[in-house]
């Protein structure tokens, strides 16, 4: 019989742990459940120092890994260090990530490589690196977190899109396929979420794409940079999304999907269900601005 280790004496690994989600849900472990193990990564040692100093002091045991997870062998040598330090990973919550916004035809190679690497190839790695391991000790936890946007596509978002419908395809394919060792598979979807992930954004397409006003989306870029405000009022804080998360790490019997936004059901069974294609394209058309573009490349002739 199958038998359920209570949290406080799991082994959880958290990518994208500095700031953020990563850094709010293993703020929470370390309080709630007292003895825990943690595993944090992150690109900044600096940063994940800090919460893991807030962590220890909680009472977590805690080992910090800096890791670039756009890095492969950097994911494959984090999954090794986690096993080497505590024998063990018990739940694998992959939530390094970012959205790479701007219209897919100005984005550069390099730049989809990088958001495949984050949001994909990074996760693959720890997971191919430790189902063995969870496999070996009877079972295991992997949460991906995901969007709303991998399951809706937008303008402007094109490669977040389909980098995070890669990561749900991968999802649902391993929920299943590790079922007989004992190994769950949840993915959680955020909606907007009061992070960094605005700042980010606005920072990846000036890297990205050069002089965005002498572009024929010179429009829509014009909308995107009022953005963050407009979905403010409907933005979670990193501690509330983190709460949906511990909920995938401690339900029984976990759900596939857990929507960690208000309305987000709602949005979603209306946006891919009920209204047809043509309607839901054109509200997001509007919403980001796309429907001003044939204005003013016309008027630019």
């Amino acid at each position: 019989m199958k038998t359920y280790t209570p949290l406080s004496e799991q082994v959880i690994l958290i990518t994208g742990a500095s700031t953020g989600i990563g850094a709010a849900l293993a703020n929470y472990l370390a309080s709630q459940f007292l003895g825990i193990r943690l595993v944090l990564a992150a690109r900044n040692q600096e940063k994940l120092e800090t919460v893991a100093t807030y962590c220890r002091k909680a009472g977590a045991d805690v080992l910090v890994v800096p890791t670039d997870i756009a890095i492969f062998e950097q994911g494959k040598a984090l999954a090794n260090k986690a096993v080497e330090h505590f024998g063990r990973v018990d739940a694998l919550v992959n939530n390094a990530g970012y959205g790479q916004m701007g219209p897919v035809e100005l984005i550069p190679t390099e730049a989809v490589q990088q958001q495949f690497q984050v949001n994909l190839l990074g996760p693959l790695a720890l997971i191919q690196a430790l189902v063995p391991v969870m496999r070996d000790q009877g079972g295991g936890r992997i949460i991906n977190i995901s969007s709303l946007g991998g399951r809706l596509a937008f303008p402007f978002g094109g490669l977040y899109s389909s980098s995070k419908f890669a990561l749900e395809g991968l999802s649902d394919a391993l929920r299943m396929e590790l079922d007989p060792f004992n190994i769950k598979v949840s993915v959680i979807e955020p909606g907007p979420v009061t992070t960094d992930f605005f700042a980010v954004a606005a920072q990846r397409v000036e890297q990205a794409v050069t002089n965005p006003q002498d572009t024929p989306y010179r429009a829509a870029f014009n909308r995107l940079e009022g953005l963050e405000e407009r979905t403010s009022s409907r933005a979670w804080t990193s501690e509330r999304v983190a709460q949906v998360i511990v909920r995938s790490l401690t339900d029984r019997n976990p759900r596939p999907r857990y929507i960690a936004a208000t309305g987000g059901d709602i949005l979603l069974f209306l946006m891919n269900k009920v209204l047809p294609t043509r309607a839901v394209d054109a509200f997001w058309k509007r919403f980001y601005g796309i429907n001003e573009v044939a204005k003013d490349w016309q008027n630019r002739g």
